[in-house]
């Protein structure tokens, strides 16, 4: 559907719907205008079989595995290595994630390689003797870290769904490694204001992200891994037991000892990726596919979905302050509900089923509907508040190859490098995912989030997150394969890449370079990037209750659009490095 024109009165433009007749709402916001369509470059197009990610190294080993027969799953195992060669801040080894695919002959399937809490985990463990948190605990140095699921979940994904080696997965990896990665602008910058956490939380054993010398990186230096690239070659020879066995184990369980971290060899052993049955809704005329729990966002996406399927978007027009009221609405009130109910399905009763419920959803938006001002979030509340607070530096890759299979994974070390924490002898870096489980009810994080007792802290369990692979399909095809990073802003902004697509007729490049809206109920704030609304919509969105807040820019989408001749169209982030290659 294309953009209309948008220079009619609104409530004219929405008179003409047959779906949402003219009512208070959108009388209230009459005669807003709208921001004008993102200017971008011109998508990158490939006929057959398309790659993005974070970095363009990934994406280039990821191209070459196609090119030599393998399918998507295989590309995704390379690049997932790859990432944690080239993109330290948030590919890894020492993490985990989330993956979702649809094959060519319509079965889909999603991946939980989320990390979990070590067996000596308990609830309270980053409260002092008072019941208060303790600064840092949860977000630094070895007791951060939880048992990584990243190979573990490679593994898994290559044995059911592989079509090369596993050896000749990895390999580009250990190349990559060894012969070192030509530092960018962004990753020379990323290094160099990390350098003091480096140094704080690896005493004596000085990791490679130090520039050699000292001093600070920069664009254009090699940052040579060659500790890595021997953990990297056991992994390619022995598997998974190359890493959660023999030499890897026995260097990370010594820097956890050394630290006073928890992972131990039991965790190792006993960690297993999940295969979870997908979460499946419909918006317009395009079958939705997506994460469910512990990913928070699958829920939330189809929950807000399913809230926006009676608004004719397109003519309330692109982000007129109609449009984002309606929007932020429907995000508003789905965060309300993500606090309350969701956690490891593993260990509780989430209620996905009620949750995903149309006649549910459609009651929640039609208090949001009659209004035409913002409701308070203090009036949308479900529960006892949001999970804790999710780092931007997570990373995704999209995948379609010449058969007809799509891969979507979003995969995660947490906070920018993690735990800050380098194993010695072993080269790469730990998450500090502990610090996505809630470490005290009710507590605020430094973005106003508070955690419930569905995402408390217990040994083995999947700590919460908002990483929201998605597919969408037309008529029976892939038609969209989207996620990006960005902590709690990462359902939204896929909900905007679904917008952009299929309300909005954006081509890929277009969606991806778009400012972007968030609204997440807690704080009660419209977070607006800059560009992404006219200073006359800032002020109209105001006079209705909306408390604007400029941010800086958040996300890295890399989303590939099936054109309906067939023609893959992708959107690279640039925000990033994020590169879009194809054939």
């Amino acid at each position: 559907m294309k953009h209309r024109l948008l220079t009619l009165p609104l409530a004219l433009l929405l008179a003409c719907s047959a779906e949402r007749p003219v009512t208070s709402t959108s009388r209230a916001f009459e005669g807003s205008l709208a921001s004008p369509l993102p200017q971008a470059a011109a998508p990158r197009l490939a006929r057959y079989a398309m790659v993005v990610s974070a970095h363009p190294e990934a994406s280039r080993i990821g191209t070459q595995i196609l090119q030599r027969g393998g399918n998507a799953y295989d590309a995704a195992v390379a690049m997932q290595f790859a990432l944690a060669v080239a993109l330290p801040a948030a590919g890894n080894i020492g993490g985990g994630g989330f993956l979702l695919y649809r094959d060519r002959n319509g079965s889909a399937g999603a991946l939980d390689f989320r990390e979990t809490a070590p067996a000596g985990a308990s609830r309270d463990m980053y409260l002092d003797k008072q019941g208060n948190l303790i600064d840092n605990l949860s977000t630094a140095g070895p007791l951060a870290v939880g048992t990584p699921g990243t190979v573990a979940g490679m593994a898994t994904l290559h044995k059911q769904l592989g079509k090369l080696s596993w050896a000749t997965l990895v390999q580009p990896a250990v190349t990559l490694a060894t012969r070192g990665v030509a530092l960018t602008a962004k990753e020379a910058a990323g290094l160099n204001r990390t350098r003091a956490d480096f140094q704080k939380y690896n005493p004596g054993s000085p990791p490679a992200y130090l520039r050699p010398g000292g001093g600070e990186w920069q664009p254009g230096d090699t940052l040579h891994l060659p500790e890595l690239a021997r953990t990297l070659a056991r992994i390619r020879d022995q598997g998974r037991a190359g890493f959660y066995q023999g030499e890897t184990a026995r260097l990370l369980l010594a820097a956890m000892k050394a630290g006073g971290g928890l992972v131990a060899q039991k965790d190792l052993d006993g960690y297993q990726a999940k295969w979870r049955e997908p979460l499946r809704g419909r918006y317009r005329d395009y079958d939705v596919i997506t994460m469910p729990p512990p990913s928070a966002g699958g829920v939330a996406l189809l929950q807000m979905l399913q809230m926006l399927e009676p608004v004719d978007l397109a003519q309330a027009g692109y982000h007129t302050p109609l449009a984002v009221h309606y929007i932020a609405e429907a995000e508003r009130r789905a965060y309300a509900d993500r606090a309350s109910y969701l956690g490891d399905p593993d260990f509780g009763t989430v209620p996905v089923q009620k949750l995903l419920d149309t006649d549910y959803n459609r009651q929640r938006a039609a208090s949001f509907r009659s209004r035409g001002r913002a409701t308070a979030s203090s009036a949308v509340a479900a529960g006892a508040g949001l999970p804790g607070y999710e780092s931007s530096e997570t990373t995704h890759y999209s995948i379609i190859d010449a058969f007809g299979n799509a891969v979507s994974c979003t995969t995660t070390l947490n906070g920018g490098y993690g735990s800050k924490v380098v194993v010695p002898g072993a080269g790469f870096l730990l998450n500090n995912e502990m610090d996505d489980f809630s470490a005290k009810a009710g507590a605020p994080n430094a973005y106003g989030l508070t955690g419930g007792k569905a995402n408390a802290i217990a040994p083995g369990k999947r700590m919460l997150s908002s990483m929201t692979p998605t597919i969408l399909t037309h008529n029976g095809k892939v038609a969209l394969v989207t996620g990006t990073p960005g902590g709690s802003t990462i359902i939204t902004s896929v909900l905007q890449s679904i917008l952009g697509v299929v309300d909005y007729g954006l081509n890929a490049q277009q969606v991806v370079t778009a400012p972007r809206l968030h609204h997440q109920w807690l704080p009660d704030q419209l977070d607006v990037e800059a560009g992404a609304l006219l200073p006359a919509a800032q002020d109209t969105l105001r006079a209705h209750g909306y408390p604007i807040n400029p941010r800086l820019p958040w996300g890295r989408l890399d989303i590939i659009h099936v054109r309906p001749d067939g023609v893959l169209e992708a959107g690279a982030d640039p925000r990033g490095d994020d590169t879009a290659l194809g054939y």
